[in-house]
């Protein structure tokens, strides 16, 4: 028998990745709103075998496969899609779109700063002054 290069329709190990690599591009193309817009404008948020497949993607909420997801906004997204409202909101409401994409650059824009890390808005990498008394 020859050997004949496995392909992904052939190899199991092969056709599991490329399944992988798909659905961990599709749901981190939901970290963003106008996708998601798109999405609804189109009526696929309303197509109950594609309901069925958020559902199913769910799995990626999982701590084995949220550690490959890049952008954490592409869970809560998928986590908010469930929700009959929220698709019809993304369908009709282009300033919901706006307020989320206005939401999301806020939280990128201020993760790391340190003003909005501590609650107190003193910043504890600045030592306290030594009082005078001892």
């Amino acid at each position: 028998m020859p050997d004949t290069p496995l392909t992904p329709g052939t190899d199991p190990k092969a056709a599991n990745r490329a399944r992988f690599e798909l659905e961990l591009e599709f749901v981190q193309a939901l970290a963003n709103p106008f996708y998601i817009h798109s999405l609804a404008q189109q009526n696929i948020l309303e197509q109950p075998s594609f309901i069925n497949f958020l559902k199913y993607l769910l799995y990626w909420k999982e701590k084995d496969y949220a550690r490959f997801v890049h952008y954490p906004h592409a869970l809560h997204h998928l986590e908010l899609l469930q929700h009959a409202e929220f698709r019809a909101i993304m369908k009709k409401d282009e300033f919901f779109r706006e307020y989320l994409h206005q939401q999301q650059f806020d939280h990128w824009r201020t993760w790391r700063d340190p003003a909005h890390l501590n609650a107190s808005g003193v910043d504890s990498d600045v030592p306290e002054a030594k009082s005078q008394d001892g």
